[in-house]
């Protein structure tokens, strides 16, 4: 497992991903769910895929899997965007609590990934393997991720009163039986020069 690192994103990378979240979510009406994995359009493959938590008791409302380019090639990251821009919450909780060093546990389908929580504007970045400082999914995660039927995602992110232990106060659930084609889409675009961990 990675240890619980947080990096700054660039501002200007940021607002690039944002806004494509933004267009997929366009295709909607005001109001509706996503209901499924959406690609980018017009692409083949896809930079990216969207969907929306089948559950969730946090401030997530866009879920994506990105194929991004950087210096070592193209990596692929798990991203969750936010309805509400400032901080990764549970529902109703006071930001004034928040961990400075807050966890994540990553199940697909029963199997723990240990992963890291890397903070940006208006959106997170989940990964578990990062190189150089550049965060990315393993191949054995993609792999679960691509192949599996529910992940869900278990936070630690409120400061415990006194004397309690460390726990999980909240979590979100991703249906990735409906996504699986768009999963391995996504993957192509990252297929020719990915750098990705072994695990």
């Amino acid at each position: 497992m990675l240890g619980v690192r947080s990096y700054t994103i660039v501002r200007g990378v940021a607002l690039a991903l944002v806004g494509l979240v933004l267009s997929s979510a366009s295709a909607t009406s005001a109001g509706e769910r996503i209901g499924r994995w959406m690609t980018e359009p017009g692409v083949s493959p896809p930079s990216y895929a969207v969907t929306e938590p089948i559950e969730s008791n946090l401030n997530v409302d866009t879920v994506v899997l990105l194929c991004s380019d950087t210096a070592r090639g193209r990596v692929l990251e798990f991203n969750l965007y936010l309805s509400e821009p400032d901080f990764l919450l549970p529902n109703g909780a006071d930001s004034r609590l928040l961990k400075a060093a807050p966890l994540v546990e990553l199940i697909v389908d029963g199997r723990s990934f240990g992963a890291d929580l890397l903070f940006a504007d208006g959106y997170v970045i989940v990964a578990d393997a990062i190189d150089r400082r550049q965060p990315f999914l393993s191949t054995a995660l993609l792999d679960a991720l691509q192949y599996g039927r529910t992940m869900v995602l278990r936070f630690d992110l409120i400061q415990e009163a006194p004397g309690q232990a460390p726990r999980f106060d909240s979590q979100l659930v991703v249906d990735l039986r409906i996504g699986q084609a768009a999963i391995a889409a996504v993957r192509r675009c990252a297929a020719a020069d990915a750098v990705q961990a072994s695990r």
